[in-house]
């Protein structure tokens, strides 16, 4: 993506994700200092919403807990399923950048009936439906986006996200964030290798493979939304145990943040196998088709799904698509009405 050429600038998508540099760079980690002191009292806590609101902020915030060994249980649902659990030990984050997302709203109108007060909300509007059900409310700094598919909002989901978990986990994040923007702005604005391009506008599925962090299952999202294509994510190593039984060599796999001790087995069964093409989206060199982007720690994760943007991108506007506006695909996919 070329920051500077119109081509790219006059959709909002591409500057809504090119904004998403600025919104790390300026991140306060301390916004959530005191929930996330009431939330570790509590001691478990379950992020919710629906769709791109919870899949990366949501699963991010999962694996960093574990991999840090924060004091915190923390798991993911959707609204609908999460309103079958007891939660009353569990303090709820609600993500919802319209705060008014039907199944999120529901959700926390049961636990506010039952008289749980750890209620937070997560939105990009203020004065809204979701925050009159919540006891505490985090508002991005990000702003509305007018691309269908949420970008910037996303990455600051994410961030509020890790930043109550690196509370918990005694870390200082702001030592974290350091250079992470710059990182981001170089996976966006990099360029992409004219074969990776050319290979998955031939692709009939785009699938996306790696850590169950988000960013790959994101991405496979983005597919849609960007690219109209058809994506599926691969967790763990799903692409390897059956599902190359009926793929086609024209597919292409997206691996995020391979794991070297895998690269033998994608190459002998993806590669070799099947026959498709494989791309990473790495730090290092591999054996496949290489989206580098540069190490920026702990926030990979974030640079990664940047460079995923900048690919699938490069893909909608050589199929000529719109990429601001869905033919089907809504903002606001359930709306409150009540």
């Amino acid at each position: 993506m070329n920051a500077n050429d119109s081509r790219y600038t006059r959709f909002a998508l591409c500057r809504e994700m090119l904004d998403t540099v600025e919104v790390v760079e300026n991140f306060d980690p301390d916004r959530t200092k005191s929930a996330a002191g009431a939330i570790a009292r509590r001691g478990r806590l379950l992020l919710t919403g629906e769709g791109s609101s919870r899949i990366f902020p949501a699963k991010n915030a999962v694996r960093k807990g574990l991999t840090w060994g924060a004091d915190l249980w923390i798991t993911t649902e959707g609204s609908r399923q999460a309103a079958t659990y007891d939660l009353s030990d569990f303090a709820v984050f609600g993500a919802s950048n319209s705060g008014r997302t039907a199944e999120v709203i529901a959700v926390l109108r049961q636990l506010e009936d039952a008289g749980n007060p750890h209620r937070y909300g997560l939105t990009a509007n203020r004065d809204t439906v979701l925050e009159r059900h919540a006891e505490e409310t985090f508002v991005l700094t990000c702003g509305w986006e007018n691309a269908v598919a949420a970008t910037k909002s996303v990455a600051e989901q994410a961030l509020v996200y890790q930043s109550v978990v690196s509370h918990v986990a005694g870390r200082d994040m702001a030592v974290d964030l350091a250079g992470a923007s710059e990182c981001m702005h170089t996976a966006l604005t990099s360029a992409i290798d004219p074969r990776i391009i050319e290979a998955l506008l031939q692709a009939p599925t785009i699938y996306f493979a790696g850590y169950n962090d988000g960013v790959a299952e994101e991405l496979t999202l983005k597919t849609n939304e960007i690219t109209r294509r058809k994506s599926d994510y691969l967790e763990g190593t799903y692409a390897v145990h059956g599902i190359e039984e009926v793929m086609d060599p024209r597919d292409v796999v997206v691996v995020v943040d391979p794991i070297e001790a895998e690269f033998e087995k994608f190459e002998q069964v993806l590669v070799d196998g099947v026959g498709l093409t494989v791309v990473a989206i790495s730090t290092v060199d591999t054996p496949f088709l290489d989206v580098r982007v540069p190490d920026a720690g702990e926030m990979n994760p974030f640079v990664q799904l940047a460079a995923g943007w900048n690919l699938l991108v490069e893909v909608g506007l050589a199929l000529d698509i719109d990429l601001d506006k869905a033919e089907r695909a809504r903002k606001v996919g359930n709306e409150v009405t009540g």
